[in-house]
């Protein structure tokens, strides 16, 4: 039995999907793998295996003694690049904490990265690809579910909604990158329809576009509504109330929120972005500008077809992320780690022969 320490602050701040990927992550170690692997959670004794869920700066110095017997693996969920996007801070705190950001992933053995498209940028910032490993994202059936006999009418009027009007979800931080003003733009353009947005300022005051952002939710169009943050408990409900969830974000990872939905069954409409085509294939509708997402959102309003056919384009993917299929990649990973450092030892000349796609047999 091979132990494995989550190394972890990711539930410290709630409404990251950071955290809730975490959460998932390790729930599905635990109880999937739980024949080979002994899963502990920012434990203190040195583990077969270390998993930095997060780089928070303390975790700095636990590093050297998790490496001294066993591997160090790194959790990439963010580079500084798209961090850009998502914070603001002083040019010169800005430039320390981007280069502790590469450093920290740098001091891993071994990496994970949730999007196959990081793989090319962690390489442009000087690490070695063999050591990086795509694994993507999971969401629990038993926590998000299409809900029986569901009366999507009374799901809204609970959370203040018109029960006859078609809603539209958004889930996510409040950030401009998150397409926050196209959301606003499009229901000031689509009166009828109402628009809901789960999510608050998960970086506080240097969050970007906090002021702007701020008025908006201050006073907000009329069919506008401001959910706030709204525990994960409460989350699967919001899917199943909605007739469609919307993310018009500029730049992303592996949405949970995009699991999250699949699972739920509702259409996904999102930004035609580059980074979607390898992980989500062909179980979304997405589009690049207002004018697109009205057209979509008025022919899943009005087409009855087209909105059946998007509800089994998401079921699809929901199908695809499997909780058997996850798994079994953290089963061929971890049994890699181990043997990453059974193999090589502390002899870092050997790290480049030690490639992230081998398979441990």
């Amino acid at each position: 039995m091979y132990t494995i320490n989550m190394i972890s602050k990711a539930d410290s701040v709630k409404g990251q999907g950071v955290g809730s990927a975490y959460l998932e992550q390790v729930a599905l170690v635990k109880e999937e793998l739980n024949d080979r692997f002994f899963v502990t959670v920012n434990g203190k004794k040195i583990s077969n295996i270390t998993h930095y869920h997060t780089i928070n700066f303390p975790f700095v110095f636990t590093i050297p003694f998790a490496k001294v017997m066993g591997t160090a693996v790194g959790y990439v969920h963010f580079l500084p690049e798209t961090l850009d996007e998502s914070i603001h801070l002083p040019k010169i705190i800005k430039n320390i904490f981007y280069w502790y950001v590469i450093r920290f992933y740098k001091s891993m053995d071994l990496l994970v990265t949730v999007n196959p498209c990081f793989i090319d940028k962690l390489e442009a910032h000087g690490i070695d690809r063999r050591k990086i490993t795509y694994i993507p994202n999971y969401v629990s059936q038993k926590d998000f579910y299409p809900i029986k006999d569901c009366n999507k009418g009374q799901l809204k009027e609970k959370y203040g909604l018109a029960p006859d009007k078609f809603t539209v979800l958004t889930v996510g931080q409040l950030q401009i990158r998150k397409g926050i003003m196209e959301f606003i733009g499009l229901a000031k353009k689509m009166s009828d329809i109402q628009f809901v947005w789960a999510g608050d300022f998960s970086f506080g005051k240097i969050s970007d576009g906090y002021e702007k952002i701020k008025h908006i939710r201050a006073n907000p169009p009329s069919n506008v509504t401001f959910l706030g943050f709204v525990e994960r408990e409460n989350m699967n409900e919001l899917y199943n109330m909605a007739d469609v969830m919307f993310l018009p974000s500029y730049n992303e990872l592996f949405p949970m929120t995009v699991l999250e939905s699949m699972n739920c069954g509702i259409p996904i409409l999102l930004r035609d972005l580059d980074l979607y085509q390898d992980i989500l294939f062909d179980f979304y509708l997405k589009g690049n500008e207002n004018k697109e997402f009205n057209h979509i959102l008025r022919k899943l309003q009005q087409d009855p077809d087209f909105y059946q056919q998007a509800k089994d384009m998401s079921f699809h993917g929901g199908e695809f992320y499997c909780r058997e299929h996850v798994a079994q990649m953290w089963s061929r990973f971890y049994r890699k780690a181990v043997c990453y450092k059974k193999k090589f030892g502390k002899n870092s000349k050997h790290v480049k022969q030690a490639s992230s796609h081998q398979h441990i047999k």
